[in-house]
């Protein structure tokens, strides 16, 4: 898991949040976990002029509050990581900046002992997605890109998301950066697949015989999936108020969850092998039409509430908001998917802002006995009659981060009763670790070129396909209302009718 070719990381948007608060610490602990190649440097870019000598004191600084195993201020390791810091000041469509930029890297690759411009690089893109395009056109114009079969050295962009805010887009932007750059230089991150959790569920399946068989419509009742955030907008609102809960979750971290559980067995965990089965999946999503969007969507808005004692003021008094904004901060889905597996089965949805908690959860309930043989109980030991206790298998991404299976034990006693109980595993209980930042593991990944775990354009396609429909609906006559819900609550009343109408309800997390 290490590779050995000098290797220079260049990082646009370098003084942005992401790089302090994930990116610099992510190369930190791959340095301490001696992973990143013995000559390697990191170059920030970004339009502040800053001396190299300022960006790297800030960069210890950051490292210093939010590194995962946190240096001494004046420790040997942190001088000699500092060190590999380099900065350049420029602008995102200026050729001069670039040319700049190729002279930096030049001279860098002189000192790790390559030839000058035969060094490998990785771009990372952590800058607003209005310029990504742009970036990568500026790097084909310098020269900065390596010919795809070049055996000696390699080029690879990383591109943060959002990737495109609806099919079109995506589609223009795909074109553009495919003009520059082939399929396998490039890699569309979303840090949700790094993490040990998510690795976990195809682990988990295809690792294990006992519950792939059970995987499937003949067992599975239903599926629900989770990703609740106990913030507000935070400073934020006017970058969310144009983007919604529906593009800013959905579309990506949610819909990738989607696919990993629903997937077929890859042939093989080969990049493509495993994004082939991903693809499927999500072109599988049936399209929601007009007439049916109030069915299976829901939207909502959150208003002023506590959140751990922590006010949440009116989303629509948040700086950056438009006060007569209809952009949902909550949405809740039911989707099928039309495949052999799944038919009928349906996924419930959910995600929102100003929730009780941070928690992402994937929820799978087993159908039920054909025959009620039993009484249940519930812990406190009330009975619940022929209310019967399903089995569920929760697989909890974040944090505390863990797989439980509840299931039905005979409480002592000379009744027939049954109790639900839970056997869990806990990452930490277990490795006695925390398990690392998926940024980690994904810049080590794309320094491998290992793809596996980024996401392919037809993915990017597909998902955007579905998520449009629904904006479509939305923007239609059709349209659900926006259902207002107080912070600190689970989301408007009206996404708990979403299920009770099924016969459902949604899992307690």
């Amino acid at each position: 898991m290490k590779s050995n070719t000098p290797t220079t990381i260049v990082i646009f948007g370098a003084s942005g949040d992401l790089t302090k608060r994930k990116l610099i610490p992510a190369l930190f602990q791959l340095t301490r976990d001696k992973l990143l190649p013995a000559e390697y440097a990191i170059v920030g870019f970004a339009r502040k002029e800053l001396a190299r000598e300022q960006f790297q004191q800030e960069m210890a600084d950051a490292l210093l509050k939010f590194s995962r195993s946190k240096p001494a201020k004046d420790s040997k390791e942190l001088k000699e990581f500092t060190q590999r810091l380099y900065y350049h000041s420029g602008n995102y469509d200026d050729a001069q900046s670039f040319t700049g930029l190729k002279q930096l890297l030049a001279e860098i690759d002189e000192q790790a002992g390559v030839k000058a411009g035969a060094g490998s690089y990785l771009f990372y893109l952590s800058t607003p997605p209005n310029v990504f395009a742009q970036i990568v056109a500026m790097l084909g114009e310098a020269g900065l890109v390596a010919d795809p079969f070049d055996k000696e050295r390699w080029t690879r962009v990383i591109i943060e998301k959002p990737f495109g805010r609806d099919l079109e887009s995506a589609l223009d932007l795909n074109k553009q950066i495919r003009s520059v750059l082939d399929e396998n230089q490039v890699y569309r991150i979303d840090h949700y697949l790094g993490k040990e959790t998510v690795q976990n569920i195809m682990a988990f399946r295809f690792g294990n015989s006992i519950f792939e068989p059970l995987w499937n419509r003949r067992y599975v009742d239903h599926v629900q999936i989770t990703v609740a955030e106990a913030v507000s907008v935070e400073g934020r609102g006017g970058y969310y108020d144009q983007s919604g809960a529906l593009r800013d979750m959905v579309q990506n971290h949610i819909l990738q969850l989607l696919a990993l559980v629903a997937m077929e067995p890859p042939a093989s965990f080969a990049p493509n092998a495993v994004r082939n089965e991903k693809v499927k999946v999500l072109s599988a999503l049936r399209p929601i039409k007009l007439d049916e969007i109030a069915q299976y969507t829901i939207r909502g808005q959150y208003s002023t509430g506590t959140i751990n004692d922590r006010k949440i003021p009116d989303y629509l008094s948040e700086p950056g908001v438009d006060a007569n904004s209809t952009t949902e901060t909550f949405v809740a889905l039911k989707v099928r998917l039309d495949n052999w597996r799944w038919a009928g089965i349906p996924f419930y949805i959910r995600t929102g802002k100003a929730l009780p908690k941070r928690i992402t959860e994937i929820t799978i309930e087993f159908r039920q006995p054909p025959l009620a043989l039993f009484s249940h109980t519930v812990h406190d030991g009330h009975d619940e009659g022929d209310q019967r206790q399903p089995n569920i298998l929760s697989l909890r991404v974040q944090p505390d981060e863990g797989i439980r299976l509840t299931f039905g034990l005979k409480v002592p006693g000379p009744s027939m009763v049954l109790q639900s109980t839970n056997m869990e595993f806990n990452y930490g209980d277990l490795f006695h670790a925390e398990p690392p930042e998926a940024y980690e593991r994904l810049i080590l990944d794309t320094i491998l070129g290992d793809s596996t775990l980024f996401i392919r354009h037809d993915e990017v396609e597909a998902a955007w396909t579905f998520v449009d429909g629904i904006l479509q609906g939305w923007t239609s006559k059709h349209k659900p209302p926006i259902y207002p819900y107080r912070s600190g609550t689970w989301g408007p009343h009206a996404a708990d009718e979403f299920m009770t109408k099924d016969g459902r309800k949604w899992a307690g997390l």
